[in-house]
């Protein structure tokens, strides 16, 4: 009898198992189907803004090129991905070409559209707000929230290498540098530390600026480390998506990794705390 009851236990607890087993595989399936239709949804979306836009001022045609960069990064991470992570970063990928195609409507005069779900780091860099213009090695770098012709490279604001970039229009892209080398070099950090050091006080920055300076003391970096330039390294949040690297992140051989901390960072513009 007692081995009669022990063998309708092990019955029981196989039986068990194995329907968990199947709950779980399912979850898995349901959740991996809905990241790829998430991401597939903003790339098909960013595909149709950057089909159907165009302008010949130059800071359009330089948006609406960084635009399509990422449209094409975004599918051929959709192509390699078996993951649910791997289909967030296509999706992180695809929200940041909109993020351009944005800036292209903007700069077309055009209603920018819906806005968009926040990119991980944009919250902490914030936003630019005001117009600057700064001198480094004999070389007048310029950027504001507006575009215009001194002004023409948009950036959507994130975490690069760790240092918060704001969202807003520059007068040279400086920040591709650290994007593609890994690194910062020298003098893109000088022009980082210049536009952005904490001697605008109130000229433009506000709680981002703030959020950024506590992001780099939960990390441990030097605010003042950079040269004995006190211009403060301010962390993102995500990075996401991107930083799980970085949310401007690096898109090398297609795979376009956002900080952008890694996740998705909720809604709302990518402005986050303005500067």
């Amino acid at each position: 009898m007692t081995w009669v009851v022990l063998l309708v236990l092990v019955v029981l607890i196989v039986a068990a198992g194995g329907y968990l087993q199947r709950l779980t595989k399912a979850r898995q399936a349901r959740a991996l189907a809905d990241a790829r239709e998430e991401a597939q949804r903003w790339y098909e979306r960013l595909g149709g803004q950057v089909m159907n836009l165009s302008g010949d001022d130059h800071a359009v045609r330089q948006a609406l090129v960084d635009a399509s960069e990422r449209y094409n990064a975004a599918g051929a991470q959709l192509d390699r991905a078996t993951t649910v992570r791997q289909f967030e970063l296509a999706r992180e990928t695809a929200l940041e070409g909109l993020a351009y195609a944005r800036a292209a409507r903007v700069a077309l005069g055009l209603d920018p559209g819906p806005e968009l779900p926040a990119l991980a780091g944009q919250r902490a860099a914030g936003a630019l707000t005001k117009e600057r213009e700064v001198d480094v090695e004999g070389h007048s770098y310029r950027a504001g929230p507006n575009p215009g012709n001194a002004t023409p490279y948009y950036y959507p604001g994130g975490t690069v290498q760790g240092r918060p970039v704001p969202a807003g229009w520059y007068s040279e892209p400086w920040w591709k540098t650290a994007l593609v080398a890994g690194a910062w070099g020298l003098g893109s950090m000088m022009v980082f530390n210049a536009l952005f050091s904490p001697g605008w006080g109130d000229s433009g920055y506000n709680a981002g600026y703030e959020q950024g300076l506590e992001y780099a003391d939960q990390h441990g970096w030097d605010p003042g480390s950079d040269g004995g330039d006190n211009a403060g390294d301010g962390g993102g949040a995500d990075g996401g998506g991107a930083d799980g690297g970085d949310y401007g992140g690096d898109y090398g051989g297609g795979d376009y990794a956002a900080d952008f901390g890694g996740g998705d960072f909720g809604g709302g513009d990518f402005g986050g705390g303005d500067f």
